[in-house]
């Protein structure tokens, strides 16, 4: 039986919870719990207005009830006295289906069906910022090719080495942390896990990042492009299937194409056929799109793909396979839902699956040197907008992840279109103010 949380106070002196979910915006939402009355949330869930968060509800709904998931437990490494407990959204004793949580459960239900245990790790990068975001926090940091500068990061080391030593200490098995490509950019990487506790794991990183950062006088950002002429921030998935004991990698095979089996490749072509549509979720917002479809970059490269193609070791395409047994999709960036980036990607793997989906001509070229010159290839949506009608139109991969989810996703995230269609640039007022 799993640990009740009033016990895991008990033992770790925690004197609050914090009861999180995460809304379909990627919006961190919480209560702070004190232990006295965990056990009576625990068991009813704390309560929430639908409607004061990024979820398709009305104030006349009834309270929503966030129920802490206790397996899901953390306790901040930077304030023992609180831990941090991803919830599920329940209403009137049953479960929210649009809740990102949910649908990602949801998703994984499929793959549990199959016989299969997915398996993910990310790679969310972010900057160090200026308290109010106006620019890099290291006036120093300005080398033209940035990435893996031992200066810089051993200048932003007391932040740095407190998230990695947080990690250390909730075990998750950090292994490497750098100054990446753009000025004030940075990376971590942790162990891979199974893909729920992966995103977990995403949506308390990007807290504890941004917490720290503000402990020591900055500002973390996870936004896909926050400085132009800078690479953006991408946010890579890393995708294997095993067994259900999870010691059997299903996607491995010595004898296929780069070490991939035939569920692999099917799972793969999944990916390729709906990655447009799939787009609006990996790549959720306006600023997205300055990422996906930038311009070279001051260090050289974005770093980022434009088209729906797949590789080997070759990190200037939307899938590159670093190895056997599995792949990475360079697709998502900062500002993806934990929850729903998962739940994206495994949903259209499995309907590639159960479909034999064919991903297409493997291509080893140079894409950002020799892209144009590939005929047939997909180009990945140019704004926001297209995404959503992509995945409007795509009836397989909303009814995979679930048709309350997509229905509530796509009229939210059409009406931040229209906010942002309205909204007056100081572009428009410099290119139109004499016509």
């Amino acid at each position: 039986m799993a640990q009740k949380l009033a016990d895991f106070a008990e033992e770790n002196g925690v004197k609050y919870f914090m009861i999180s979910f995460t809304d379909l915006f990627g919006g961190q939402r919480a209560k702070l719990v004190p232990t006295a009355a965990i056990s009576e949330m625990e068991a009813d869930g704390a309560g929430f207005a639908g409607f004061a968060t990024w979820l398709d509800m009305t104030p006349a709904h009834a309270d929503m009830m966030a129920v802490p998931d206790a397996s899901s437990v953390i306790q901040l490494p930077w304030k023992p006295d609180v831990a941090w407990v991803a919830a599920d959204c329940t209403m009137e004793d049953e479960l929210v289906d649009q809740a990102p949580r949910v649908t990602l459960k949801r998703v994984l239900k499929q793959a549990t069906d199959k016989g299969m245990r997915i398996k993910t790790g990310i790679e969310a990068e972010y900057f160090l910022v200026l308290p109010d975001g106006s620019a890099i926090s290291d006036p120093y940091d300005t080398a033209e090719k940035p990435c893996y500068d031992q200066q810089a990061v051993m200048r932003r080391y007391d932040v740095i080495a407190e998230i990695c030593d947080a990690m250390l200490s909730l075990g998750w098995e950090p292994y490497q942390n750098d100054h990446e490509d753009a000025n004030g950019q940075f990376e971590m990487n942790f162990a891979f896990d199974d893909a729920l506790a992966t995103a977990d794991k995403h949506s308390f990183f990007k807290f504890m990042v941004k917490s720290i950062a503000e402990k020591h006088g900055l500002r973390a950002t996870f936004m896909p492009k926050p400085f132009a002429g800078l690479t953006g921030n991408g946010c890579h998935v890393h995708v294997s299937a095993w067994d259900p004991s999870g010691k059997t990698n299903s996607f491995a095979d010595d004898t296929g194409e780069l070490g991939l089996s035939a569920d692999a490749m099917h799972f793969l072509g999944g990916i390729m056929r709906h990655a447009k549509s799939m787009t609006a979720i990996t790549t959720p917002t306006v600023n997205s799109y300055k990422r996906i479809n930038a311009p070279v970059t001051t260090s050289g490269a974005t770093w980022a793909p434009n088209t729906v193609t797949w590789s080997g070791n070759n990190r200037t395409h939307m899938v590159r396979v670093p190895g056997p047994g599995r792949f990475e999709l360079r697709l998502a960036d900062g500002a993806a839902n934990p929850y729903l980036l998962q739940a994206a990607v495994i949903a259209s793997g499995l309907t590639g699956m159960d479909t034999k989906a064919d991903p297409g001509k493997r291509l080893d070229i140079d894409m950002y040197k020799d892209g144009h010159k590939v005929r047939g290839v997909q180009k990945l949506p140019l704004n926001l907008l297209d995404a959503l009608r992509d995945m409007e139109k795509d009836k397989v991969l909303c009814s995979a992840m679930g048709e309350e989810f997509a229905s509530a996703f796509l009229k939210l995230k059409r009406q931040e279109w229209d906010s942002y269609t309205a909204h007056f640039t100081e572009w428009e007022r410099q290119n139109t103010l004499d016509v």
